[in-house]
């Protein structure tokens, strides 16, 4: 299909011109191979709420520590 007609289309060009069109393919393979290595999937965002209920806090949370008495 496209390949014979790829290979008939280079068979007529001069060998310089040749030489030229296998430097761009293989310019266009790196590129292609790069871009696709350095695709990432796409972020996933936390949701808000997510954890809700899955633990408490005691109601003296925010009292002082016995053991920094000394320092108040």
């Amino acid at each position: 299909m496209i390949s014979s007609q790829l290979i008939d289309t280079l068979d007529r060009l001069p060998s310089a011109l040749q030489t030229e069109v296998l430097h761009y393919a293989q310019y266009l393979a790196t590129q292609h191979l790069q871009s696709s290595e350095s695709e990432q999937p796409p972020t996933k965002y936390r949701q808000a709420g997510t954890l809700q209920g899955m633990f408490t806090m005691t109601d003296d949370f925010d009292a002082p520590l016995e053991d920094l008495q000394d320092y108040m």
